[in-house]
């Protein structure tokens, strides 16, 4: 029987990796459109625990699109980014590439990319005392979102205002974007002690300052992107970060809603992408063309806009790591990037 020229890469557990069961993983929509294309593909289910038979199974397929959280229940994938560059430099399309991942997926590109035209004024701190120096000044003009190097489901992100009002002046208000965290009032020093882990060197060493986008409470956009093309939008209207009431519980996140590439109300998104920003944020980056993920994201934010002008869009991070879920529009443009590649 000849081995798939495919696999798809995502995290599981032995009994997992031993059924290897397409259609049990989340993916089984994309599995079956492979093969209908006539380009069956591989589950490989990985875990630290067993990587050198999943590194033996992608030494024998082409092509390997991998999901995997950067951190996924408190292990880091150090181990899988290191196979995977063996992999490649044995020949293998790996999607998307460790080197990919650190030149897009990571916090840094807000800070790669603040003058284009999809940035924001955005400040690298490299260390406790930079944040205790220059943070309050930056809240004179208003709240700032404070970002880990590296992570995923807004672990390590924190929307931070001053809370000069009454007995509360001097404080500062904090509050997390992982789901069901609620609001902190904190003075400077139990501030710093809270984010003091993500100063540490195996958490990345420094952090990126963002400035709070005040549209923020309009949604945010996400544009799902096959290689250089727009393949599908998602939109979730009550986000982590979404603001709530004095006193009141935070709003839990939404659902987020998929489309395809075609909805109306984000044309020009689409044309911008495709047009002009994938090719920026490549060249700002280092990213060779060929190195572009198979699959990949961008969230944007509603930003400030002068009246009568185009709507403004803020890049609040890519996701390249583990794209998942996606909109039923990506299947289609993703198997034929894949086949593309093979040719």
């Amino acid at each position: 029987m000849t081995t798939p020229a495919v696999a798809l890469l995502y995290p599981g557990d032995r009994a997992m990796r031993v059924r290897s069961d397409p259609a049990e993983s989340r993916f089984a929509p994309l599995f079956e459109a492979f093969a209908r294309a006539g380009t069956p593909a591989m589950p490989a289910v990985y875990h630290d625990d067993f990587a050198d038979e999943v590194e033996a199974q992608l030494g024998t397929c082409r092509v390997v699109q991998v999901w995997c959280n950067p951190i996924e229940a408190g292990r880091r994938r150090d181990r899988l980014d290191a196979l995977l560059r063996r992999v490649a430099d044995a020949g293998v399309i790996v999607s998307a590439h460790p080197e990919a991942i650190l030149k897009l997926g990571t916090k840094d590109v807000l800070v790669e990319t603040r003058d284009l035209p999809f940035g924001s004024d955005v400040r690298r701190i490299d260390s406790l005392r930079q944040l205790e120096q220059e943070l309050p000044a930056r809240l004179r003009t208003g709240a700032r979102v404070l970002k880990q190097h590296r992570g995923h489901s807004g672990i390590g992100v924190w929307r931070v205002e001053r809370a000069d009002v009454g007995s509360d002046a001097g404080l500062f208000k904090l509050r997390h974007a992982q789901r069901g965290s609620d609001e902190e009032l904190l003075d400077m020093q139990a501030l710093l002690g809270r984010l003091a882990p993500y100063f540490e060197a195996a958490n990345g060493g420094h952090m990126v300052d963002q400035p709070w986008q005040p549209r923020l409470v309009e949604g945010m956009v996400r544009a799902y992107l096959v290689e250089d093309r727009v393949a599908g939008f998602g939109h979730q209207a009550i986000n982590a970060l979404y603001p709530g009431a004095r006193g009141q519980p935070t709003s839990q996140p939404g659902p987020r809603l998929y489309h395809g590439a075609d909805l109306p109300g984000f044309q020009d998104l689409k044309q911008q992408l495709e047009g002009e920003w994938v090719e920026l944020l490549r060249e700002r980056v280092g990213l060779a063309r060929d190195r572009l993920p198979l699959l990949w994201d961008c969230d944007f934010m509603f930003g400030e806009r002068a009246a009568d002008t185009h709507e403004r869009y803020v890049l609040c991070e890519i996701n390249v790591s583990s794209v998942s879920p996606f909109p039923p529009s990506a299947i289609k443009p993703l198997v034929d990037a894949v086949q593309s590649r093979l040719a």
